[in-house]
């Protein structure tokens, strides 16, 4: 059985947590509707990078991605308030196309079973 580290339980609890702060917290009006995918932290648990699926436009996820960005002390400082730690990790957002590809695929699984 593989053991679950420590850096994976992190990023499944900062994860949980920026969540609940975009979605209760945040209120820049940047950031539109948007999912945190996973939370990969490092080994020595000083970085996270924040894989982040925006819906809409480009010009809008590029907005999103930018008021995250913007935004990304003021998160870190909720998560170091709400999680106990003696470092809070550098926050990095990290645009994820994951579900866009998707999508993509079914789609077209769906136009080749039309056409047979």
């Amino acid at each position: 059985m593989l053991s679950y580290k420590r850096a994976d339980r992190l990023g499944d609890l900062i994860q949980q947590e920026i969540s609940d702060i975009l979605h209760r917290r945040l209120k820049d009006p940047r950031v539109g509707f948007c999912t945190i995918m996973r939370v990969d932290v490092s080994d020595d648990l000083s970085h996270a990078k924040v894989h982040v699926s925006i819906m809409g436009t480009e010009n809008q996820q590029k907005s999103t991605l930018a008021g995250l960005k913007s935004a990304k002390g003021f998160i870190r400082k909720e998560i170091g308030q709400r999680i106990s730690l003696r470092h809070t990790p550098e926050i990095t957002f990290v645009l994820d196309k994951s579900v866009e590809h998707s999508i993509r695929i079914a789609q077209l699984i769906a136009e080749e079973q039309k056409n047979s």
